[in-house]
Order: structure tokens, then C-alpha cells, then sequence
């Protein structure tokens, strides 16, 4: 599979690290009762079929960090952009 980063080019898959689905927020944890917030932030993702928002990391490149939009049937990626930090997308 090809990846083409926005600084590098089109480049190997192998040089990513992919860290999965895209996080929501992080919870604010203010609040001490907040801890069930904190697990599903962690642990519960949707793992759907089809068009799926996605963190790539450029480790043996630029050391960027991506934000993946990638079809998980076909593993086509269909959008690739730099990931900034601050930045949420809707989902």
C-alpha cells in the first residue's frame, strides 16, 4: 500500500504508524465522577465498515502527524491531511 504525505510524497505504508480511529475530545475531568467518560474515551471506539477517520504518524519521514480519512473495506485512502494540533473535525 501507498501513502501520499503531504511534505514526502507518495511513500511506502510501511514508514506510517497508524494509531486508529480519530479520538473525540478528550473529557474535561474537572469532576471526579467523570471516570466512565475517561474509559469510553479510551477504550470504546466504533471499529465501523467504510469511510473512517484516522491518526497516521510519519515516523521514518517527516515526522508528521496525519489526519486519514481511510475506507476500511477497500483500505483505499480517500483524504490525507496534516494533523494540527487544536484541530477537531466533525465527525
Amino acid at each position: 500500500m501507498r501513502l501520499k504525505c503531504p511534505y514526502c510524497g507518495d511513500r511506502n505504508v510501511g514508514e506510517f504508524t497508524s494509531f486508529g480511529e480519530q479520538p473525540a475530545l478528550r473529557p474535561d475531568g474537572a469532576n471526579g465522577d467523570d471516570q466512565s467518560r475517561f474509559v469510553d474515551y479510551v477504550y470504546m471506539r466504533d471499529n465501523r465498515a467504510g469511510p473512517n477517520r484516522e491518526l497516521w504518524y510519519h515516523g521514518q519521514g517527516c515526522r508528521q502527524w496525519l489526519r486519514v480519512l481511510r475506507d476500511t473495506k477497500t483500505h483505499e485512502f480517500l483524504t490525507i491531511e496534516l494533523a494540527r494540533r487544536g484541530d477537531q473535525n466533525d465527525r
